[in-house]
């Protein structure tokens, strides 16, 4: 019996052929090119990191204040003559007045009506005034009046703040009882307490409200801007023995910065010296990035900058 041909040389090399493609085949499965694979090519890069951009920002020099409120005047009303007692109550503490106002009537020994008039308008800060109770002349007053209702806060600063203050600077005061009012420095003390080291400063209060005298009050007062610098976060310093230095990213590579750090508003700080503008700035530093590491960028979203 005959064989055909293709049971011969011809089918083993038909053979060998088909299973050399499939073989190709398999392999080309089993380990696709770096692009059919999905590789990354940024993985050569480095790890990702949060980045901005320097630019320029205005940060404002405040000092803090904890003091009391005060009267910035108080006059006393009382009769001009000893011996006279209370017949009539005609204004209580907290109550406004005018100049001239009838606040108490008396009567002295002979008959008669004496009346006590408030010498200045204002707001009426205390009384000691009792019906049958003898007035004095001279002693405790009968009626105190806060001038024309201003007050002042009397507040201590440490002593390195001192020199930063002058007078007619700006102060926002929040004082329990009724929130925040304006005012500005009126007079610095020339000494300081020697135990604690503080220096006192008296503000005026400019808002027309009405306070409650001896309430806390907490000033912050602007005694300068500044404008000419870059701002970083704060979550960007490092701290170590080489002093305070920030990270950056330049050609895909970290660069680390020793930096002069000036004033602080808001979660950032200024950088007088280290950044320029448009330096991209590793948004949180951390200690595993070394100088030279390969990093991808990625720009900050605006909420965490």
């Amino acid at each position: 019996m005959k064989h055909s041909p293709w049971f011969g040389p011809k089918r083993q090399l038909l053979l060998a052929a088909v299973l050399l493609g499939l073989m190709v085949r398999h392999s080309l499965a089993a380990d696709p090119p770096d692009a059919a694979k999905g590789t990354d090519a940024g993985t050569d890069r480095g790890a990702a990191v949060t980045v901005l951009t320097a630019a320029q920002s205005c940060f404002a020099d405040l000092v803090e204040v904890s003091g009391l409120v005060i009267p910035r005047q108080e006059t006393a009303a009382r009769p001009e003559r000893p011996g006279l007692k209370v017949v009539e109550i005609l204004a209580e503490p907290g109550d406004t007045v005018s100049v001239g106002q009838t606040l108490a009537r008396l009567s002295p020994p002979e008959g008669g009506t004496v009346l006590v008039q408030a010498p200045v308008a204002g707001l009426i800060s205390a009384s000691s005034a009792i019906i049958g109770a003898v007035a004095s002349a001279k002693g405790e007053a009968l009626f105190s009046i806060i001038a024309r209702g201003e007050f002042d806060v009397i507040g201590l600063v440490p002593t390195q703040d001192l020199d930063k203050l002058a007078i007619d600077q700006p102060a926002r005061i929040k004082v329990i009882g009724a929130g925040e009012v304006e005012g500005r420095v009126k007079r610095l003390a020339p000494t300081v307490e020697p135990n604690s080291q503080l220096g006192e400063v008296i503000l005026l209060v400019t808002s027309k409200r009405r306070l409650l005298v001896n309430a806390s009050a907490r000033a912050v007062i602007t005694t300068g801007n500044s404008c000419n610098h870059v701002a970083v976060p704060l979550q960007a310093l490092l701290y170590g023995s080489a002093g305070t230095v920030v990270q950056v990213v330049r050609r895909d590579h970290v660069e680390t910065r020793r930096v002069e750090i000036g004033l602080r508003s808001g979660g950032l700080v200024e950088i007088r010296e280290g950044i320029k503008e448009g330096d991209l700035v590793v948004v949180r530093a951390g200690a595993l990035l070394r100088e030279g590491d390969p990093v991808r960028p990625v720009t900050a979203a605006n909420d965490e900058k």
